[in-house]
């Protein structure tokens, strides 16, 4: 896999605010704004910096969140987990594992197959739908 490394400052010049707040800053979008939270087209996320693909539409779930979830990765070594001590809380960070954008956080309460939650800011992603 190859990495991508740009300045903030490129960055900056290549996100919107929200995006960039969000994937660089590990910032969070407020519940229910996002504009995938509720999103139900078939087709891909990829990743809103590098356009790597992240999650498949037959992964995502209503988690009642707030979030985009999903409940598994489309490749697992295109996200990486980190320890996230931020907020007082301690949780799984989830990454980009190209380009270092913050995604969200996992959590253990999804659904099976694999009992886990992706719970994803739609300011780090973009949507490919699937051709009809």
């Amino acid at each position: 896999m190859r990495k991508i490394h740009k300045t903030n400052a490129q960055w900056q010049t290549e996100l919107s605010p929200q995006a960039y707040y969000v994937t660089r800053q590990h910032g969070t979008e407020r519940a229910f704004t996002g504009e995938y939270w509720d999103h139900t087209a078939l087709g891909f996320y990829r990743c809103v910096c590098c356009q790597t693909p992240l999650f498949a539409s037959d992964t995502k779930f209503d988690a009642g969140c707030g979030w985009p979830s999903y409940f598994a990765p489309i490749n697992p070594e295109h996200v990486r987990e980190e320890a996230d001590h931020s907020h007082g809380m301690i949780r799984t960070e989830i990454l980009c594992n190209v380009c270092d954008a913050h995604l969200g956080h996992v959590f253990e309460d999804g659904p099976p197959p694999t009992g886990l939650r992706y719970c994803i800011n739609s300011a780090a992603l973009t949507f490919e739908a699937l051709p009809e």
